[in-house]
């Protein structure tokens, strides 16, 4: 366990170096949430007498679902990364080593988690600028889920990327996952807004879930089943994913 551990941390400081050394990708990460905040949800202030808008201020719909976007697309593109470090044999060269599988894969992830979080805080106090008012609480259950989902992603993009070692493969698998999930998830658009239909078709999307759980929390109804069953599945996708990211890293040793 001890092994594990510290190879591990071996793994996520070499990570982190070499983020520190690109810091623009960490702005780059969070530029599309903030874009969504400064151009999107103004015109949610305009929607949130309409019936079916869920109650609050419109920015307690919003900001939720941004941050669960942050967390999911956070973690979904970093298999590119493990593509060109397979290609320049980087992971040729870790796997030769005694180092634990499991750990080369959640030294990683422990490095994506630091990036998100440094980017959820940073999201979140734009949010505050633009009308959001949450306890901190709230909000720090909010980076909780952000961060959960952002570990799972993150697991699953290395294992998808080191699969495949292409990018040309890589990235269509991205983009069509992608998008029913940010369509079907209510994180633009509260879900309660769309016809029966589609509500019906959403309530399949364990995401949308997630988005509503965290909703309740920054209207600090905490205490609530709808939010237990969001991060009730957001626990599970860790463990499913972490289980599928180690078992990819251990076959390449095949």
């Amino acid at each position: 366990m001890m092994t594990f551990f510290r190879d591990s941390w071996i793994v996520f400081k070499r990570a982190i170096i070499i983020s520190s050394q690109n810091p623009l990708w960490i702005v780059i990460g969070l530029l599309q949430p903030i874009l969504y905040l400064a151009l999107f949800g103004p015109l949610l202030t305009q929607m949130a007498g309409m019936p079916g808008f869920p109650p609050g201020n419109a920015w307690l719909v919003f900001v939720p679902g941004l941050l669960v976007q942050l967390g999911i697309f956070g973690g979904a593109f970093v298999g590119f990364a493990i593509i060109y470090e397979w290609r320049s044999g980087v992971i040729d060269r870790q796997m030769v080593s005694p180092a634990s599988r499991a750990a080369l894969i959640v030294g990683r992830v422990m490095r994506d988690i630091v990036v998100l979080f440094i980017q959820g805080c940073l999201l979140s106090g734009a949010a505050f600028l633009f009308g959001l008012a949450v306890p901190l609480h709230a909000l720090a259950l909010g980076l909780l889920l952000m961060v959960l989902l952002g570990a799972s992603f993150s697991a699953l993009s290395y294992a998808a990327g080191l699969a495949l070692k292409s990018e040309d493969s890589f990235a269509p698998i991205v983009n069509t996952f992608a998008l029913p999930i940010l369509l079907l998830s209510g994180i633009l658009l509260p879900m309660s807004l769309a016809p029966g239909w589609l509500q019906v078709l959403s309530d399949l999307n364990p995401f949308k879930h997630m988005v509503t759980a965290l909703r309740f929390v920054f209207r600090d109804e905490i205490w609530n089943g709808t939010v237990l069953l969001g991060f009730g599945l957001a626990v599970a996708l860790l463990v499913l994913s972490a289980w599928v990211g180690t078992r990819v890293f251990e076959r390449q040793t095949k």
